[in-house]
Parts: structure tokens; sequence; C-alpha cells
């Protein structure tokens, strides 16, 4: 294939991502540059086919960042329109029975007065309408493919995929090469696993000094109801039930506006059993009494998944390098403690484009290793916010749901999250599977089309597609492993573990093969992390392709 010469355009900062953190950046960016009277260009390349395609979160959101950076946001219509107004949190003791816990017994990080219950989609799409406003360009549909260096080795700026590859890697009839975009600063906020991200961390040994990340897998569905069942605001989560107790996990429904209610169950990937699926213990899960109270009788019309990172301030990288910044989920900025990443991406975006700004305000022509954010960060509320929640996660993974929540209890409503000690948990999630042979195999019930469904129907209402004629963009590092290492040890988890039926072991005349069913996969990046013989790269698809969450 000839190599076919890339045009390249210039600004002054390139953002990755058209999530919260980089629209925020986006944001904050222009507003700084418009108060100095001074021109700035900036950039936001976003892989969705709209701004808010691919994002997918609960979610209930905190507006601290959202009030210092639109102060004046709910009379711009900001789609923050369901205020919280009650928490419930629940064990599920078994199929039938639940307990529920006193809010006073419960972290204070759970407690969610003053947020709001919204579409994180619907947010960002509103965010993207105001970062154009203030003069930023937004090129949706565009999948920033590779990171671009200078001589020195300092980060140039990316380069979109090419467009019309075939599977077969020639040039189709409708090829486009993809566009470079350099700038004197770049901002990688791809989300959790951005697969760039990793690659940047790993080239600057960002993560030299953290424990390893921890990821969780979220899936989630949104449901028309009853109205006579509808109750605007109340928020309910859980743990137990259907999880066995070396599962760490936990459940969520919340009541929206327009009788919609969001469901949806977060599974920590260090899980040993390679039996389990998440998609199919989630389903299951909508059949207790206290989630089938609101769900019977209603409509699901919308499905999703997305991994989220949950190791917090413990596994934060390095998040300055020469010429770029990683930020939010990129970096890991959720606070898992408060089941929420909003306000924490929202706010590191915000910093890093004031040290940003300030650099070229000051003459700086990039290339440089911005400390300055480094210090902006130690000083902010976000750093508070995440080292108070420091001992969550690891809590929960060393001593269980019930220990490990006293725990939290104690560290979080008397010590003010500040208990003289840092727990650590520094095993990495996909070394933590058992071999199948060691584990009980788990029996799913058949889905019944009312409560609960199957894989397929449920890709089908993320609307996802992509382009069939393209190279994969799920790469196998050795295509043998799958046969020969992970199915007779571990059975093949990536059947279970994939929330979209992307990986199958097929047998037919010819004996067993291991296929990728590439169309249906919903950008999650679980297999990117869980995959026990760490064999599987995600990379970018084709610009636009992947989910297209409406109202999520």
């Amino acid at each position: 294939m000839s190599e076919a010469v890339r045009e390249s355009m210039e600004f002054d900062v390139v953002i990755v991502g058209a999530g919260p953190a980089g629209l925020s950046a986006a944001c904050r960016l222009m507003q700084q540059a418009q108060a100095a009277e001074q021109e700035l260009t900036v950039c936001v390349v976003e892989k969705g086919s709209e701004v808010g395609a691919h994002i997918l979160s609960g979610a209930v959101i905190e507006p601290r960042a959202l009030n210092e950076l639109f102060p004046d946001w709910a009379e711009q219509g900001a789609p923050l329109k369901t205020a919280v107004t009650e928490d419930q949190i629940y064990l599920l003791k078994d199929a039938e029975n639940a307990r529920r816990i006193p809010n006073g017994l419960a972290p204070k990080t759970m407690h969610n007065e003053g947020n709001y219950v919204a579409s994180l989609g619907n947010l960002c799409r509103w965010l993207g309408e105001r970062a154009e406003e203030l003069g930023v360009e937004v090129f949706p549909g565009f999948a920033a493919a590779e990171v671009l260096y200078n001589e020195d080795g300092s980060v140039k700026g990316i380069a979109t995929g090419d467009m019309g590859i075939t599977h077969d890697g020639e040039q189709g009839p409708n090829y486009m090469p993809g566009m470079e975009l350099h700038a004197k600063y770049t901002l990688f906020t791809e989300g959790c696993r951005g697969h760039l991200g990793k690659q940047l961390i790993e080239k600057f040994a960002l993560d030299k000094d953290a424990d390893p990340q921890h990821y969780g897998i979220g899936v989630k569905e949104l449901w028309d109801i009853d109205p006579a069942k509808h109750q605007p605001g109340l928020v309910l989560h859980g743990a137990g039930w259907p999880l066995e107790k070396d599962t760490n996990g936990g459940f969520f429904l919340y009541h929206a506006e327009d009788n919609q209610v969001v469901v949806g169950l977060i599974i920590d990937l260090n899980y040993s059993n390679p039996w389990l699926s998440p998609f199919d213990e989630f389903q299951r899960m909508k059949h207790h009494p206290l989630l089938k109270q609101y769900l019977e009788g209603g409509k699901r019309v919308s499905y999703g998944a997305r991994a989220i990172a949950k190791g917090g301030f413990n596994s934060l990288p390095k998040m300055t390098m020469p010429g770029a910044l990683l930020l939010g989920c990129d970096a890991g900025t959720l606070n898992f403690s408060k089941i929420k990443g909003t306000h924490t991406a929202m706010k590191s975006g915000m910093l890093g484009a004031e040290a940003v700004f300030e650099a070229i305000a000051a003459g700086d022509e990039g290339g440089q290793d911005l400390t300055a954010y480094t210090d902006k960060f130690k000083a902010s509320w976000l750093y508070d916010d995440l080292f108070r929640s420091r001992n969550f996660g690891p809590a929960m993974h060393k001593f269980g749901t019930l220990l490990g929540g006293a725990f939290n209890f104690v560290d979080q409503n008397i010590f003010g999250g500040k208990i003289p000690v840092t727990l650590h948990d520094t095993r990495k999630d996909y070394a933590e599977l058992k071999p199948a042979s060691e584990c009980p195999k788990i029996e799913y019930p058949k889905p019944d089309g009312k409560l609960s469904f199957d894989k397929l129907s449920s890709v089908f209402l993320s609307n996802t597609n992509h382009e069939e004629d393209q190279p994969c963009h799920l790469q196998l590092k050795d295509a043998q492993i799958p046969l020969s290492t992970n199915l007779p040890k571990w059975a093949e988890p990536a059947q279970r573990y994939c929330p979209a039926g992307v990986y199958e072991v097929v047998e037919d005349e010819q004996g067993k093969r291991f296929q990728i069913n590439a169309q249906n996969c919903v950008h999650c990046k679980t297999c990117d992390i869980k995959d026990p013989s760490q064999n599987i790269t995600w990379v970018v698809p084709e610009g636009g392709g992947g989910p297209n969450y409406p109202n999520m």
C-alpha cells in the first residue's frame, strides 16, 4: 500500500476526546483567552459520530466543577433538571430479600444532597455547544489514532485515523488519509483506558510511582417506567446478591426525568471466577423484587457498557509530560467512594487549561513538561477530594463488602477521609483470575424478554455500528493464545467478560476457532483490561464507529 501524504493543521492546543474533561478544558481555555483579549486556537477531536455518542455514565452529577466553569449554567439551559430528593442504600441478602442500610451508617461520600440525576451524554452535548460558541473547533467522527512526536521526543500532536482502509489493509475506493493536528500542547482526555493515554503512560513511565490502576465494568440500561412508580430524584445504591463474596461490585437505580429510570451494575474487574459474566449478573439482578418493583411493566429503551477507572488517588500516574497532559478518566481521576467522575474530570480539565494558557500567554512555544499543572492540582479541591477517598477501593478489595464498608464508614464519617494509614492494592486486575477448574461454573437463567435480555438484542439498543470492511480494531498479539492458553486454563473468559458478544469460541467441522465480532464492540475496553494473557489491544476503529447512545 503506497504511503499517502497527510495534510497538517496547526493549533495552539489540541484536545483528544469530547468528554467532560476535554470539553471543560476547551471552554476554560477560551474563557481565559477572551478575558485576556488574546487569540487562541483550540481543536477537539472526538471519535464518536457526534459529541456525546460514546458517553456513558450512571449518572448522579455533583455540580461543583460546573458551578465554577459556568456559574449561570441553569440559566443557560444545562440539562441538569432532576435534583436528588432521596438516597436509599441496600444490601441484597439473596434473590428475594434486601436490607436497607440507614443513611447514617453509610459513608458520607454516598450521600447525594445537592446533586443531580442526569444524562452525562446530554451534558457533554451542551458543553460542546458552549465550546463552539466560545470559538473552539470541534471535530466529531475523527478518531485520534497516533501520537506525533517532535525530534526532541516531546509530543507534537496527533494524527487522525485513515478512512476507507479495507479489512486486508488496502486502500479502498473511499480511502482518505488521516490528518495531522500539531499543537503547542496536546491534552489527552479519552476517558477510561484511553488507547493513546495507555501508550503515553508506558513511553514516559508515568505510572512508575503509582499503584496499578484498577477498573470496574459498568453495565447500564435506560427504561421508560409506569408513571405511577416514578419518583423523580430517588437514588438507590446497593451491593450483595447476585455477586459472590469474593466479587466486589454494586448496583444503582436512579429516577430521572420524563418517567425514566437508569439501572445498572458495576463489577470490579479484579474478580477471580472466569465463569462470571458481568452482563448476565446484571440481567438476573433486575429480577430482585427491590428493582423489579420499578421496572416491571416498563420498556427498556437503551443499553450500554463502559469500563471505569477506579484506582483513585493511589493509582494516579504523573499527568504531565513534554508537550502534553493526561487528564480526566484517561488519568483515572474518578472518585470511586462517591461513584462519581464527572466533577473530577471537569476540574482536571479546567486545571489543565489554566496551566496551558498561562504558559502560552507567557510566550511558551510548547513542548515543555508543565509542572505548573501538578502544582495547581495539589492545591485544588480535586486533590483533596481524591486524597480523602484513597483507602475506599483498597479496603473493599482487602476486607470485602461488609468489613471494607465498616472501615470506610470509620475513615469517611469519623476521620473525614484522613485516617492516618494508607492502604494499597498492588495486584493487577487481570492477574486475579483463577483457573476455570478451580472455580464453580455459573449457570445463568435464560432471559425472559421482559426484565432480562440477551447480548445481541442489547447491543442493538446501543445503536452500535462499524464500517464492516475495515481492519479489526481488537488486535491479538498472538492469534494462538485464545485457544492454546486461555481456553484450556480459563475457559476463554472473553466470551463472558465482554458485554457485547464480541468474542466467541466457535466449533465446526474444521474444529474450534476464536471469532471476533468487532461490529458488536461498544468500546467498553474491558477486553484490553481483563484478558488474563494481556493478549488483546483495543485500538480506535474508523472514526464515527461504535455506539450512538441517546440520553445515556
